[in-house]
């Protein structure tokens, strides 16, 4: 199946998770967004500096190449927090659909929390992408998932969604 996805949501809802489970099942290449940051944005992260939309600016160009830039498909993991910056993923492949990892704020910051020794993300920057979050509950190729059922439960709601919405 020839598909389009982002898997967005706040830090510490599950995105690179369910991202990797679904690009293994859908046999789509993953593209993990945290791994086209610059060294600049992820050093402000790290020091819990929240990024600006400038910081993002050249960022979510590299994500939206790097959609365009797989004609079979791909599964993209990326906050995606406001509606302009999913607009611009749109316009790089039209088609594309994303899944709303959502989750609340003590959940999130408690796996950002457990994840510190591992991850550049602050968990003092929690709050702040809660404050960014514009809900896309309501736009279209947009399915919310609650972020803390098991990933295979999520996996086959996403996998029935997909089927459902195939365009082809």
């Amino acid at each position: 199946m020839r598909s389009w996805l982002v898997i967005m949501g706040v830090a510490g809802c599950g995105k690179s998770s369910l991202g990797q489970a679904l690009a293994q099942s859908l046999s789509l290449p993953l593209v993990e967004g945290d791994d086209f940051h610059s060294p600049v944005s992820r050093d402000k992260m790290s020091c819990g500096v929240p990024l600006t939309d400038a910081d993002r600016d050249g960022w979510l160009d590299t994500l939206g190449g790097q959609l365009a830039s797989r004609p079979d498909g791909a599964v993209l993991t990326c906050s995606a927090l406001k509606r302009a910056y999913r607009e611009r993923l749109r316009a790089a492949r039209p088609g594309l659909r994303f899944v709303f990892l959502d989750i609340g704020r003590s959940d999130a910051l408690q796996r950002v929390a457990q994840r510190a020794a591992s991850h550049f993300f602050s968990s003092s920057l929690v709050d702040s992408q809660f404050a960014t979050l514009e809900s896309p509950v309501g736009e279209a190729g947009v399915l919310r998932v609650d972020a803390l059922h098991p990933l295979p439960m999520l996996c086959a709601e996403v996998s029935a969604w997909l089927a459902m919405t195939d365009p082809a």
